[in-house]
């Protein structure tokens, strides 16, 4: 596959056989030429997990301190009262029957859906519609709830969902390469923490088996994950 100058470019400054500890990987990150939009960075998290058994599947949330950089568009599943409270938390999308026709027909434009308990038996039949896009409703991921302030809260702040796929890997943003170093630092640092204290009882040997940064465009870095779980 051809690379492009740039791309080719930011590959000098890493070392594809070296693990760099989380600052300095960041810094090579920091410096790398951007693409002309604001890119955002992702982590990829290699867990020693089997995800085909349900009692090691790794699925969480976790609010970033410095948030994703990315403006999230909240739908709420609702009924009155909840409606109101909803729009008053800052939610982008408040309905239920008429949001439930338009996801039957195709439509979403929301990036995260909440619901309250009550409503779930009517929103359960979206699941062939949402399920495959990661957006159906979940208790485990705190987008089921009848705290619906909070949840909308966290969310337009930047609370994050993140599961482990069929090969045991976690992909995610945690920000923007606009973010200074400190701001994407301690976002990684969060996230780390909650995918560690999520660890499966039954999952043996090494658990934190790899993790890699990178940007939109740009090389994964390798960074040292035993420096990331330290006490």
């Amino acid at each position: 596959m051809n690379r492009g100058k740039k791309y080719q470019s930011n590959s000098e400054l890493v070392d594809r056989n070296k693990s760099y500890g989380l600052e300095e990987g960041v810094e090579i990150l920091k410096k790398q030429k951007t693409a002309k939009f604001d890119e955002s960075i992702e982590v990829s998290i290699n867990l020693g997990v089997e995800p085909k058994k349900a009692d090691q599947m790794v699925r969480g949330t976790v609010a970033l301190p410095h948030g994703t950089g990315k403006e999230v568009k909240v739908l709420v599943l609702c009924k009155p009262p909840k409606d109101k409270e909803a729009k008053e938390a800052g939610a982008d999308m408040v309905g239920l029957e008429e949001y439930i026709e338009k996801i039957q027909k195709g439509w979403c434009e929301a990036d995260v859906i909440v619901a309250t308990p009550d409503v779930m038996k009517d929103v359960g039949k979206l699941g062939k519609y949402l399920g495959p896009k990661g957006l159906m409703p979940n208790p485990k991921a705190g987008t089921v709830t009848n705290d619906i302030s909070k949840a909308v809260k966290q969310l337009k702040a930047g609370r994050i969902e993140f599961r482990v796929d069929k090969y045991g890997i976690i992909h995610t943003i945690v920000g923007k390469c606009s973010f200074t170093t400190q701001q994407i630092i301690d976002n990684i640092k969060a996230l780390i923490q909650e995918v560690m204290r999520l660890r499966p009882a039954s999952a043996k040997g090494l658990y934190l088996k790899g993790i890699t940064l990178s940007s939109t465009m740009g090389p994964g870095i390798k960074l040292e994950s035993s420096s990331l779980v330290r006490k």
